[in-house]
């Protein structure tokens, strides 16, 4: 339907003359907004072919002294584009942009951008979370900045999203995404400055659709995908000169009709055969593709659930996903930070190992210069797939944020991550990466959830014991034990931390 609109408004503007074009930019750009500090910014938009723009900046305390000034005029095509200097967190400043007409935002901050991505887990709001009336009530934080954007697909790109930021306040942050907010909160905290939170999810989505169509033209084994889209792309455009046809009588039948005050039919609709949810980039480029290329620190993820039954798979679409949005957004390799999923019981009752496949996944994807993962199988509720305790998710997300990306050199970011192993008689001895200032037992109970095996591939439950920085593990019933697992059910909660409250990855050894 939007494109069936914008071909109408783009045949009745040619059919009437030219028309005059006001100076515009897409809505991430308006008041209240946060611009990535210590970054140059780029700022575009649209106007008349050729027109001269001018846009400057200054403190909203002193409109008289402009921090900075620029003059570009718009392509032939209308599109202009400047760069705002690197600038330093604080505010608020004015953007003013003039052409033919004026536009002026106020109330702008300058401080950390980040754009939070995923599934119903991220879109969740902080209504849905623990202790909600407490945290909506307590949401006065007018230096975090909201921007929410609403779900929309469509199979081609889109030149914006119809968004408005705003303050942090009981009123917006109600339905806004959790994971978000309590990350953004705790960053505010801890490093004093504004923060900017872009909200761009959508429940029950693959992640195919969330990914840039050059994503997968950077990981070969998703090559396949790459050229069905153009396919795609080349027979719709193949199709449309008979569509715009159809449109064209359409138009002129209908201006007769309303002349007439005769019966006026339907307007003919050509949907994009990308357009459904479910298609690769039909959602990136509606929710996605109109941002870029707004400064941003980095990105944060939580999604996997649609695409559960892939394994190892989708450790090749999280390469295509976070190699795509940093090639279209190019300020190299950003921060991308993810959320690792929570035990369900509700995946596959005749098959409990699809979530630790995910799992698995999930955690290969770490091979990615710059990102992380937080795991949640301590925080989950294995009978609800949408668990409540969102503000621990948010803050190890920020642990990451805050240690690698804002260089806290005394913080332990993640929990122990599987490194080797070492066959020692009749027990295996596990070694970790993350193991912080030691392991231990969550509950003080025996280590739960490992499994050991021989050559005959069965695996038996295993005794688990600390040793230093390692796992020693065995079992009566496997004298040459070969592998062992971990957590390796859709419903393991295993105890197994470092001694900063961070639980243990699930993993294997084996690849059977």
């Amino acid at each position: 339907m939007k494109l069936a609109v914008m071909v109408l408004i783009s045949v009745l503007i040619l059919s009437q003359g030219f028309a005059m074009a006001e100076v515009k930019l897409p809505r991430i750009f308006g008041n209240n907004m946060v611009l990535q500090r210590e970054m140059h910014v780029p700022v575009w938009g649209w106007a008349d072919a050729e027109e001269e723009i001018t846009i400057s900046l200054s403190k909203d305390d002193d409109a008289s002294e402009t921090v900075h000034t620029d003059t570009v005029k718009a392509d032939e095509k209308g599109k202009w584009q400047v760069q705002l200097p690197a600038t330093s967190a604080g505010g608020p400043y004015t953007l003013k942009v003039v052409g033919g007409n004026t536009i002026e935002f106020t109330n702008i901050l300058f401080g950390e951008v980040w754009v939070c991505s995923g599934q119903s887990n991220m879109a969740w709001g902080v209504h849905t979370s623990n202790n909600s009336q407490e945290e909506i009530a307590a949401a006065d934080y007018p230096d975090i900045r909201l921007f929410h954007i609403p779900k929309e697909c469509s199979g081609l790109p889109s030149p914006d999203v119809n968004a408005e930021w705003r303050p942090t306040s009981p009123d917006s942050v109600r339905h806004f995404s959790a994971v978000a907010y309590f990350f953004g909160r705790h960053v505010h905290k801890e490093i004093g400055v504004p923060i900017g939170l872009i909200n761009a999810s959508w429940g029950g989505t693959r992640i195919e659709a969330w990914t840039a169509p050059e994503g997968f033209d950077l990981v070969p084994a998703l090559t396949n995908i790459a050229d069905e889209i153009r396919d795609i792309n080349r027979n719709y455009r193949n199709r449309l000169p008979e569509k715009m046809k159809e449109m064209e009588e359409w138009i002129a039948e209908t201006r007769e009709a309303l002349e007439n005050d005769s019966i006026i039919y339907e307007m003919p609709i050509f949907h994009h055969p990308l357009n459904p949810q479910g298609r690769p980039t039909a959602i990136y480029n509606n929710m996605i593709y109109p941002l870029v290329p707004y400064a941003i620190r980095g990105a944060l993820w939580y999604q996997g659930e649609s695409n559960m039954k892939e394994g190892m798979v989708y450790y090749e679409k999280m390469k295509a996903l976070i190699k795509g949005w940093r090639e279209i957004w190019n300020q190299g390799e950003f921060p991308f930070y993810f959320v690792q999923l929570c035990p369900w019981g509700g995946y596959d009752r005749n098959d409990p190992t699809h979530l630790p496949r995910i799992w698995e996944a999930q955690t290969a994807t770490l091979e990615l210069p710059n990102t992380g993962m937080v795991v949640t199988t301590d925080i989950g509720n294995v009978r609800d797939i949408h668990p409540r305790n969102k503000q621990d998710v948010g803050l190890r997300l920020a642990l990451w944020a805050l240690a690698k990306t804002y260089n806290k050199t005394d913080l332990v970011c993640s929990g122990p991550l599987y490194k080797s192993m070492k066959v020692e008689g009749d027990k295996i001895r596990i070694s970790f990466d993350h193991v912080g200032g030691g392991l231990l037992s969550r509950d003080d109970e025996q280590l739960s959830w490992f499994q050991i095996a021989g050559e005959d591939k069965q695996f038996v439950d295993a005794e688990a014991v600390v040793d230093g920085d390692t796992v020693v593990v065995s079992s009566d019933e496997v004298q040459s034990p070969v592998a062992v697992r971990f957590g390796w059910n859709q419903i393991a909660e295993p105890n197994l931390m470092n001694k900063e409250g961070l639980p243990a990855s699930p993993f294997r050894t084996d690849s059977w």
